[in-house]
């Protein structure tokens, strides 16, 4: 069992790197001084994983707060993506190089395939997954990724990249919470040791209009955001909470003097449906 202590503790990925087990999400935060900062809050608060893409449009500012914001790069823990126009082994070269230098940085320590069926390669996506697949195993191993992974993927997608991949993906970035819990998702994931990272772990704010949620809140004397947060951490997820309100940024770290019991656990898993479900990957118009 992991410890549930600190922001700092981690969860080991499958092939021995360790990861903070909750991480800063920079999604639909507009690049410039609002992402730099956003992120610079995040890290004064306590956060060492920072998550971004390059599809967000932000990595420069992200990047630009991780360096002014006076931590040492290898005490972070720094996240990027490949966007569904860069599939392909030589276009993923080239994607891996650009995000790495939008950030200011030398390494990712985790950069993960965006979307598994992208509207530009539809009629091929196996073989361009595979192609960017063996793009991110070469830069593993010549040290300019520490860990790599997918996003959005189905078990079906992963079947299929593990026909020609030498390297088990460590982490599956999905839509992850109480209104979606993606049950053979992450049983999929759980059976392959592969980390199930929560993105859009509030549901993308709708969940805090949830009244079963806001009597459970109440109950901890704690936000709805904070209460989220902790069901994640103990069902094993790694939530990426967002926010660029320096309070609630502080607010959602605070996650480690309350325990929630197993029928509050319960009762939050049964809320399927109230804050939105995962968008279906194989019919993403982007």
């Amino acid at each position: 069992m992991v410890q549930l202590t600190k922001l700092t503790d981690t969860f080991t990925l499958n092939n021995g790197t360790k990861i903070p087990i909750v991480g800063f999400g920079t999604w639909q935060t507009p690049d410039g001084d609002v992402a730099k900062e956003s992120v610079k809050a995040a890290i004064a608060a306590g956060y060492r994983h920072i998550d971004t893409a390059f599809a967000y449009g932000n990595e420069v500012s992200v990047g630009a707060g991780i360096r002014e914001s006076g931590v040492n790069r290898e005490d972070l823990w720094v996240t990027s993506k490949l966007t569904g126009e860069d599939h392909g082994y030589k276009n993923t070269e080239k994607a891996i190089d650009k995000s790495l230098t939008n950030l200011g940085l030398d390494y990712l320590d985790l950069y993960l395939i965006h979307w598994p069926n992208p509207i530009a390669f539809r009629d091929e996506w196996i073989e361009a997954n595979s192609g960017s697949w063996r793009a991110m195993e070469e830069a593993q191993t010549a040290g300019k990724l520490r860990a790599i992974g997918v996003s959005n993927f189905r078990p079906k997608h992963i079947e299929e990249l593990l026909k020609t991949a030498t390297v088990t993906p460590q982490v599956n970035q999905i839509f992850l919470n109480p209104s979606d819990l993606q049950a053979e998702v992450v049983a999929y994931n759980n059976d392959h040791n592969i980390l199930s990272e929560a993105y859009s772990p509030l549901g993308t704010g709708k969940i805090f209009n949830v009244p079963e949620l806001k009597v459970i809140a109440e109950k901890y004397h704690k936000t709805v955001a904070q209460v989220v947060l902790r069901w994640s951490l103990q069902h094993g997820f790694l939530p990426l909470p967002k926010s660029v309100h320096a309070q609630r940024i502080q607010e959602n770290t605070q996650l480690f003097d309350f325990e929630l019991s197993t029928a509050d656990v319960a009762a939050i898993d049964k809320l399927h449906g109230v804050a939105g479900v995962a968008t279906n990957p194989d019919s993403i118009s982007w």
